[in-house]
């Protein structure tokens, strides 16, 4: 199995996975463990991921579980291309296992290639930025691969991927959340009924101004790709901002959707924040927390709009990682509180936002 990065640099290594060519934007995440949820994450969608933690796949794959219950996935099925390691076990060890990665992998069609110095493959993206890359077997020649590798289309092909078909509703309590999806995890709408919302899940590219009106709360979920190529959703959102009594929620991709909608603009970061360690620091408290984070592309803060105002910062790069209104119920953070397998230190911030828009509920109900 052969990976090539769009500068020539080539890697060559064992498969374990499907035997199929993919290309992709060549992404590494930097998390110990969670791969599982990282696969199945669908930020992830349309790219080949790298872990650059040496030993994946050593505690196998959870099973699905036995009756109504969410996946302890992140999504249903995997929306990687491929993945690269550096070694993959062929044998695993867990009691909640199910299946190898290898097995896994090769049942949903995905590449897997172990044997690479992953160390030196992600500070080549460090130093050069993130490229498009192909995987494919060894039998095939380079062009071959380019020619008939499979990849996803990211300015819009990528968005109704990941997306549901149709609204899906989770009864629970009495509050209802209006969650808007582009990808979101199923930690997310986990930490949501865990806390005893009911959750009414749809698809971003469905008119849910009305649904947002009979709603008690908005979350607006992560998801892969440009938010540049989501104006529509943009624009929905920009509406959903002039109703000031709506607690809304931004998480990850959901951030710059809502910062867009207030007027700033987004950049693609040089190599993206992906792992289980990134530090970022509240502005309002002074308080550090660990963070997991999946993302290509930050928030400029230089131009905010009136009323606006950083919450969080990256202390690595000192890019955003927060925004709060002042005049209104609004809040995002570009970081993922729900994190499976963790860290969980941030997970309040679903206790602040259901306490709020609890709070309104009670004002509106008076």
């Amino acid at each position: 199995m052969r990976l090539v990065l769009e500068d020539g640099t080539e890697y060559v290594g064992e498969s374990l996975g499907a035997n199929v060519a993919v290309a992709g934007e060549v992404v590494f995440n930097t998390a110990m463990a969670g791969y599982p949820e990282s696969l199945t994450d669908p930020s992830y969608a349309g790219q080949i991921l790298v872990q650059t933690y040496p030993l994946i796949g050593n505690y196998g794959v959870p099973a699905e579980p036995r009756g109504p219950s969410l996946s302890p996935f992140q999504s249903p099925r995997i929306h990687v291309q491929g993945l690269v390691v550096q070694r993959g076990s062929i044998h695993h060890s867990h009691h909640r296992a199910g299946r190898s990665l290898a097995e896994w992998l090769r049942s949903e069609d995905v590449p897997l290639l172990t044997g690479v110095d992953t160390r030196a493959l992600t500070q080549r993206l460090r130093e050069h930025g993130t490229m498009q890359g192909w995987l494919f077997p060894a039998t095939m020649t380079l062009k071959d691969a380019q020619r008939s590798a499979k990849s996803v289309e990211m300015r819009e092909e990528v968005f109704r991927r990941v997306a549901p078909p149709a609204p899906v509703r989770y009864l629970g309590g009495e509050l209802q959340v209006l969650v808007i999806d582009v990808g979101i995890k199923t930690g997310i709408i986990e930490c949501l009924l865990e806390r005893g919302a009911s959750v009414l899940r749809v698809p971003w590219h469905i008119d849910f101004l009305e649904l947002a009106r009979d709603a008690d709360a908005v979350l607006i979920g992560n998801g892969p790709g440009d938010p540049c190529d989501l104006e529509g959703l943009t624009a929905q959102v920009r509406q959903l901002l002039a109703m000031k009594d709506v607690p809304i929620f931004g998480v990850c991709l959901g951030h710059q959707i809502l910062a867009r909608a207030a007027g700033c603009t987004t950049y693609k970061l040089r190599y993206g924040h992906r792992g289980a360690n990134q530090p970022v620091r509240d502005l309002l408290t002074g308080r550090c927390y660990v963070t997991s984070q999946n993302h290509g592309y930050a928030v400029d803060t230089g131009r905010l709009p009136p009323g606006c105002t950083p919450w969080f910062v990256n202390l690595n790069d000192r890019t955003n990682e927060g925004l709060q209104w002042d005049d209104r119920p609004v809040r995002s953070v570009q970081f993922h509180p729900e994190a499976r397998p963790g860290p969980r230190d941030t997970e309040f911030l679903f206790d602040d936002f259901l306490r709020l828009a609890g709070e309104l509920r009670a004002v509106r109900g008076s």
